[in-house]
């Protein structure tokens, strides 16, 4: 029968939800119930995003403070993001990822009800370690459990659902704000409570327990019993030059949280415009994440890098021609678009270059560059706009964006070709099954007992 004849149009609403199945399907269990703790963590985000907000507005603290504020936060970021990582191959993932957020949940709650400006500073500083200390053991045991040919989907639909809780976030927390800051973080400590049951309940440990033989070769080529300590990762020139490209356009990305709200109100939009424009950030990856990502899968990771860095260091560029809400959304729409296409694509490159017994420690290193990002870029755009102007600084931000264009390009031309997507030798996740396909099914009775439970719908 045609599509005519039975009342369906031809590449109409059919096509799009065959698409978004071959987006989600295929991935094992355990990978939807840490995407579902993923987006519980996500939807309770209020207190990085508002905390600026909070000091200025409820303490009636000075935008200078605030920034300092902000700035420790980093800082607790950057001490954690090494640690966690470490955790993360001595402990295991998912110890490490139930200390971290129940740290965080007593963390935020404390924070709500600090008065004293030493420290209101000093508790932000252990949110900002605590918060951060998770996301080596989330990446690596992602890593873990879903086979090399999946993860850069596997990694784009974690980042999707980030966005997804962020954009329902942000607009929960303005309405809750308006009943009272103190309980916008005690909703944020409920709901990572609520992530650490998950943790706990459905998702087994994932680390690879030590093999004979060697280590996938699209996994750095690393043998199971290479024994992998932070001076390896330090050593490892490739790997750290790719830590310092994203380095470079986490410092870009960051300027939309700081640097972006100062120079519209210098222009003398409000905040609720300033809302508005961030807000496209998030619907815009809700919307294009999945299809991008299909288009995306398989394509060459150097020139997916490549047009990424031009896409966000000229996106922030553009603010500099911005004189309406609309043209700063443009913007907006155009480095988010670098965003969606560099996110899954430099955390399969990380992957790719990590050996398996050291995961922990490389996406640790990893994360490093976003928590300094997070750290430096408030007080270097800040700087900037003071001495020079925002122009200049969204100048710099393009100027920025060529350079690591440039340093993937020169960096990712002597990048190995792909291994084989379907490479065994991998070391045998704890777990998973001897007799579990990739894909979660049972393929014999060694399988029986170690699958983890149905995951939630997608």
């Amino acid at each position: 029968m045609s599509a005519s004849m039975s009342g369906e149009r031809p590449g109409g609403g059919s096509r799009l939800r065959r698409a978004v199945a071959q987006s989600v399907s295929g991935l094992p269990r355990q990978f939807w119930w840490l995407w579902t703790s993923t987006l519980i963590n996500r939807l309770g985000s209020f207190v990085a995003t508002f905390l600026a907000l909070y000091l200025t507005v409820e303490r009636g603290y000075s935008a200078s403070y605030a920034g300092l504020v902000g700035a420790l936060y980093g800082l607790g970021g950057v001490v954690s993001s090494v640690g966690g990582g470490v955790l993360a191959d001595r402990l295991g993932r998912r110890p490490t990822l139930l200390i971290a957020q129940l740290s965080t949940a007593a963390s935020v709650a404390l924070l709500g009800f600090m008065t004293d400006p030493v420290a209101i500073a000093a508790v932000a500083c252990l949110v900002g370690m605590a918060s951060n200390a998770s996301r080596p053991a989330v990446q690596a045991m992602m890593a873990d459990i879903v086979a090399p040919e999946d993860r850069v989907r596997a990694f784009s639909l974690n980042y999707w659902a980030i966005n997804l809780g962020f954009a329902v976030s942000s607009t929960a927390a303005g309405l809750i704000a308006e009943h009272g800051y103190l309980a916008l973080f005690l909703g944020e400590s409920a709901l990572v409570l609520a992530c650490a049951v998950v943790v706990f309940v459905k998702l087994p440990e994932s680390r690879p327990q030590e093999a004979d033989g060697p280590g996938d070769a699209s996994d750095g080529g690393a043998g199971g019993r290479e024994r992998v300590s932070m001076l390896t990762v330090l050593r490892d020139g490739r790997f750290m030059t790719v830590v310092g490209l994203n380095l470079l356009l986490a410092l870009i990305f960051q300027q939309a949280y700081v640097s972006m709200p100062v120079s519209m109100g210098q222009d003398g939009f409000s905040s609720a415009d300033f809302g508005v424009v961030i807000a496209a950030n998030g619907v815009l990856i809700v919307l294009l994440q999945i299809p991008v990502t299909r288009f995306i899968e398989h394509r060459s990771p150097a020139l997916l890098l490549i047009g990424s860095a031009l896409l966000a260091g000229y996106g922030f560029g553009l603010t500099a021609l911005a004189g309406s809400v609309a043209m700063y959304a443009v913007a907006v729409a155009v480095w988010t678009l670098g965003e969606i296409i560099n996110s899954p694509t430099q955390m399969g490159l990380v992957v790719r270059l990590s050996p398996v017994q050291g995961r922990g420690r490389y996406q640790g290193m990893y994360a490093l560059s976003w928590s300094v990002a997070s750290l430096t870029a408030p007080l270097l755009g800040g700087t900037v706009i003071d001495h020079y102007g925002a122009g200049t600084l969204w100048a710099g931000c393009a100027a920025v964006g060529t350079v690591a264009a440039l340093g993937y390009a020169l960096l990712l031309r002597r990048l190995p070709g792909r291994a084989s997507d379907g490479g065994s030798g991998e070391p045998r996740a704890e777990g998973r099954g001897t007799g579990e396909r990739a894909d979660g099914e049972r393929t014999g009775a060694g399988a029986a007992g170690r699958e983890a439970d149905a995951p939630v719908a997608s």
